[in-house]
Order: C-alpha cells, then structure tokens, then sequence
C-alpha cells in the first residue's frame, strides 16, 4: 500500500528545543532546565490538567457520526445520541484530520500526525500528544501516562502513543494488568530489588558519561554532534532513573475494588474505562489514552457474524452498515457511561467535576474504514471548559483547511504546555472558544 502525504499550507516550523531522535530514548519527564529553558518555567495550568485520548482502528461510520447541521442545534445521528444528555459537555468537530494517507498504516498517526516513515523528517520526531503533554507535566505523578487496551498489530492495531524518538509506547494489554499496576503493593523484598537495580543503573550511567565525556576530546566536529545526542539519552536517564527511585518508597493507594479478570476487549471496555477513573481520581496519573485495536474485537459478543474487520468493509450493503454501526455504536455508549461518570465526580484539587478539569479526545486516524481512508476523522473534544455543545464543521478544501494537528496544540496550550506548534498545526483552533 502506497503512503502518502496530502499537504496543507503549514506554518514554518521554529524549534525552540533540541531533543534527542532516533536512538530508542523518550522519557515522559519534564525537559531539563539547563538543556531546555524556554520550557522551563512553562506556568502549571490552574484549569484542566488531565488529557486521556481513546482511539480505534476503523473510525466512525460518518453518515451516522457527524450531523446534518452545524452550531449548537445539530440533531444527534445515531452514533452520538448516547451522549446527547451530555451535549453541553463535548464538542463534535468535521474536516479535522492530519493530511495524510496510508490506509491501516495511517491510522498511526492519530495522535502524532505523522507517520512513523516521517518521524525522522520532523524536527519533534512523531512524538503523540500524550506523550508531549507527560514530558512536560508527567513527573507530579506516579505514572506519567498510562496507555491501555488492546494491543493489537500493525494492520489492524490502534498504535496511538509514540515517542519522539519513534517508539510505540505498548499498552497495558487488560483490566488484572492495570489495576494491579495502579493497586498492588510492592512487597518489601521488591522495594528493596527496585532500589538496587535503581543504584546498578545510576551507576552505569556514571560510567557511561565519564567514558563519553573522555571520548569528547578526541572526536571529530561531525561525530561530536552525534557524541551529544548520547549525552543527552544518558542524562535524560539519569532523569528517569531519580524519578523511578522517589516513587519505590511511596505507598499506591488502596484498591476501591476488586481486581477484575480479562474476558477480551470488547467485555473488558467498561472495566477500562471504570480504571482509568481511578487512576485519574487517585492522581496516579493525569495523562491516559486507550487505543480499542480491531485484532481482539469480537465482534459475535455484540450479535454481529464475521468479524469487525470483515465488517467494516461494508461495500455499502445496508446489512454490513447496520452490523457496522451496532458495532461503533457500543463504543460510543461505553464512552458516554465514562464521561458521566467524570462529570459526576469531584476534583478534590478544585471542587469541578473530574470532566471539567480533564480534556477527553475520542477518535480515529481512520475516516472510512470502507475507502481506507484517512480524511474527515471523527473527533470529538469534551471537558476542559471550553464552549462546548456544538458541531464545529471546518473548512473542507483548499489553503483554508485546518489540520487537526491544531486541536492538538490547542489542548497543550489548555494544559500549560506552551509550545509554539505541534506536528503540521498552523495555529490553535479558535472556534474553541472558553466558556
């Protein structure tokens, strides 16, 4: 399958940072003072300071996703009527994708807007918005992002989270693995092999920077650059090894449940979405994205023959499309019950609602699953305080389209992340306006 890029009339990149790319290092840390200042004193949002993106491999059937009608009096299509009690609290959005096609590859891009075969063209590589957001704002809690679900492969699989340096981030593969990540207390004998694998590590690195540092003064210019790169992932490590070391001897908070079993991620979403929950009440962490991959979709559970990916090439024969759309229609009722029940709880830090104070992205890299497509993605944006309660639809063609890449840097800006682009973004998305 052939990949390639749709281009917009983007903005000229001015990086404002130097990371380091193409050698398996990213860590979900906030970038160093000495190496990055002008991200240093990036202010801590008062507002929203949570993001959790969900995502799957086949989009939304768009007949039954985006409405008719545009503002605040859209009527809600089939597929978004479960969340329409909630309709003040989101926003749906068309026309919004990356740019780009590639079929199942570009469905990868979701949240990075790039293409893993382009990383190495970018100046931030195809770093994900999440991860973005956890280098920044990560460190204040134990996890600085947790991503979940179904992992699924390179066709058929979400792949949402990326590094900077082009690593997938690989999810957490059910609800027994999460909530013992979240719950189970570490035994004493285990504090005591983390801390000393802790101290073996830091002394590696010691080692490794003295070698380096007394190669430094024999290298050519050229390979003094790539001798920096290194230095750089070593004392990115050693960031990550000092943090890893201040959480062995912090206790994880107490289970509110019991631990639940894995049956499959079509049976396992609610217990997922239920998880993250906590992880975000007990603030475990602030930063979640859940990818719902195809490859463990069983689609017989929901009373529909052949398989969802069978499925979604419908042909645009009415049986397939209404099996389809049962389908998709499960997802978005799962993803109302989660937005209820973020809007029912309260923030202890402010006294909102858990909704208003996260920013909660639900999509796809994939338009039409039927065509392969990735253009006009379904994308919804809910919480965060913004105006929400209207389907915002974009320009379609031409030197005014957006790219979704926009919504993006929007959200970081919302979250104290105040980087200057984010991928191919050409600006922020004003017609989100604060409420």
């Amino acid at each position: 399958m052939s990949i390639k890029r749709v281009h917009f009339s983007f903005a000229k990149h001015v990086s404002r940072r130097s990371f380091l790319k193409g050698i398996g290092v990213s860590l979900a840390l906030p970038a160093m003072e000495s190496m990055f200042p002008a991200f240093a004193a990036a202010p801590v949002p008062s507002g929203p300071k949570r993001l959790v993106a969900v995502g799957n491999s086949f989009g939304m059937y768009q007949p039954s996703f985006f409405p008719t009608e545009t503002g605040f009096d859209y009527v809600a299509p089939e597929l978004l009527q479960p969340l329409d009690s909630l309709r003040k609290q989101f926003t749906v959005m068309s026309n919004l994708d990356h740019g780009l096609t590639g079929g199942h590859f570009g469905v990868h891009s979701f949240l990075s807007g790039v293409l893993k075969v382009d990383a190495k063209n970018m100046p931030d590589g195809n770093i994900s918005v999440d991860q973005r957001a956890a280098e920044v704002l990560g460190s204040a809690t134990r996890f600085p992002t947790l991503t979940v679900g179904s992992s699924g492969g390179l066709h058929n699989g979400c792949q949402m989270s990326w590094t900077r340096s082009g690593v997938r981030v690989p999810p957490i593969s059910g609800p027994r693995e999460l909530f013992r990540k979240l719950f189970e207390q570490d035994s004493e004998a285990g504090k005591k092999a983390a801390t000393e694998r802790s101290v073996l590590k830091k002394s590696i690195l010691d080692s490794v920077m003295m070698d380096a540092k007394s190669m430094s003064k024999s290298v050519t210019a050229q390979d003094r650059d790539k001798l920096d790169e290194y230095l750089t992932a070593v004392r990115e490590a050693e960031v990550k090894v000092d943090q890893g070391r201040h959480w062995i001897g912090v206790p994880k908070p107490k289970a509110p449940i019991d631990q639940p079993t894995n049956q499959g991620i079509v049976l396992d979403l609610p217990t997922l979405y239920d998880l993250i929950v906590l992880a975000l009440q007990t603030d475990s962490t602030r930063i979640a994205s859940l990818e719902i991959s195809s490859e463990q979709f069983d689609a017989s559970i929901l009373g529909v023959s052949g398989g969802y990916h069978l499925t979604s090439h419908h042909g645009q024969e009415e049986n397939k499309i209404r099996d389809l759309v049962k389908l998709e229609l499960y997802q978005t009722q799962q993803f109302a019950k989660f937005l209820e029940k973020l809007n029912t709880l309260q923030d202890a830090s402010t006294g909102g609602s858990l909704l208003n104070d996260s920013m909660v992205l639900f999509g796809s890299g994939m338009g039409n699953s039927n065509a392969h497509t990735n253009t006009d993605l379904p994308i919804i944006l809910a919480g965060g305080g913004f105006k929400h309660g209207q389907h915002i639809a974009l320009p379609k063609e031409g030197y005014r389209r957006v790219p979704l890449s926009n919504l993006y840097l929007s959200v970081l800006h919302r979250m104290g992340v105040e980087d200057e682009y984010f991928a191919h973004s050409t600006g922020t998305l004003p017609q989100l306006e604060t409420a």
